[in-house]
């Protein structure tokens, strides 16, 4: 069975399962990132449209995972999420899962029938993070799509909403707002850097390329980002090179949109599909760039700031690429680097 070598030295056990399912194989690399890929995935040729069909009739939806060596993230997925009985149990349940490695050469063929490999197809579904979780239902809609790590909590309920059609009766954003929010101490955070209402998010003069920051009260993300990734002295120096606004996201405050629109936060965030929070949305020349849409450590949020206010996107489409150069010119400068940090 092949597994790829995102699998590291991890010995991943998975509680109430079969003795042959019990442990998955031991490989050794070096990397950031320590974890397993587990036996219970698919042993897939790659054909979406057959992995769907056959999905299907089990009575089950596609779980397309999307991951890289060394990414802490995907550690934490299958390390942390994945070593947890109920979580696995309802996956293996409601769904067929499958890996596809980042920058894998393996065939794939999409469900409009193009071949490509792995990493083409990466690029095809313009994969910015990893993990980045997709999900599937028999002809090959894409139901839901998790860009990033989310915590048990959130991720449960993500596979509950794919697994029990809600996608038909209501946004994933409601759902996981209204079955998943965590508690969390205080109000809305404010910080100095923050522009003040009203928000009229046009190009500014000297235009800047602007960083909207989607947040709510009672909010453990809001917290973390508050009190860890923008308490450290690199974040706020990317943060100087940006226009910075905090949107409530539930809000009915009035907001000028980059391309003139005006609507209120909770609409406006309704039309950019916001369902994790916190969220940050970047744009540049008024059009959307990047965004951060689940959990991210210091590191990788300053570099997607970078990445958007040096222009560097328009030279390299593949932020992951970017954010590994990004690294080793640190490393060579002296300035250590923690990606978990």
């Amino acid at each position: 069975m092949y597994r790829s070598a995102t699998a590291v030295a991890f010995t991943f056990v998975l509680l109430g399962i079969g003795a042959t399912d019990a442990f998955a194989e031991k490989v050794n690399i070096s990397g950031t990132g320590q974890f397993t890929i587990p036996a219970w995935f698919k042993n897939s040729f790659l054909d979406m449209k057959e992995d769907a069909a056959e999905a299907t009739a089990q009575g089950k939806r596609l779980l397309v995972y999307i991951g890289q060596d060394g990414c802490p993230y995907c550690a934490a997925l299958f390390n942390t999420n994945f070593s947890q009985k109920h979580i696995v149990d309802y996956t293996r349940k409601h769904f067929d899962a499958i890996e596809i490695n980042l920058w894998g050469d393996r065939s794939v063929k999409d469900f409009s029938g193009e071949t490509l490999s792995e990493k083409a197809f990466g690029t095809k579904l313009k994969v910015w993070f990893t993990p980045t979780i997709l999900f599937f239902n028999g002809d090959g809609r894409l139901l839901l799509r998790i860009n990033g790590y989310y915590a048990p909590r959130q991720f449960f309920a993500a596979l509950r909403y794919v697994a029990e059609r809600r996608e038909k009766s209501e946004p994933f954003q409601n759902y996981l707002a209204r079955v998943a929010s965590q508690p969390a101490t205080g109000g809305l955070y404010t910080e100095n850097f923050y522009e003040k209402a009203p928000f009229d998010l046009r190009m500014s003069v000297p235009a800047k390329p602007l960083a909207v920051f989607f947040e709510q009260a009672d909010c453990a993300g809001c917290e973390d980002l508050h009190r860890i990734v923008f308490r450290q002295p690199a974040t706020l120096e990317q943060l100087k090179r940006l226009r910075v606004v905090q949107i409530d996201r539930w809000s009915n405050t009035p907001v000028v949109t980059p391309n003139g629109a005006r609507v209120t936060a909770r609409a406006w965030a309704d039309q950019l599909n916001v369902s994790y929070v916190p969220t940050a949305v970047f744009f540049d020349r008024g059009k959307e760039v990047i965004r951060i849409e689940a959990m991210l450590k210091s590191f990788h949020v300053q570099s997607v700031m970078d990445y958007v206010a040096s222009g560097a996107y328009q030279r390299q489409p593949s932020f992951q690429r970017f954010i590994r150069s990004r690294a080793d010119r640190l490393r060579q400068g002296g300035v250590p680097v923690d990606l978990w940090r």
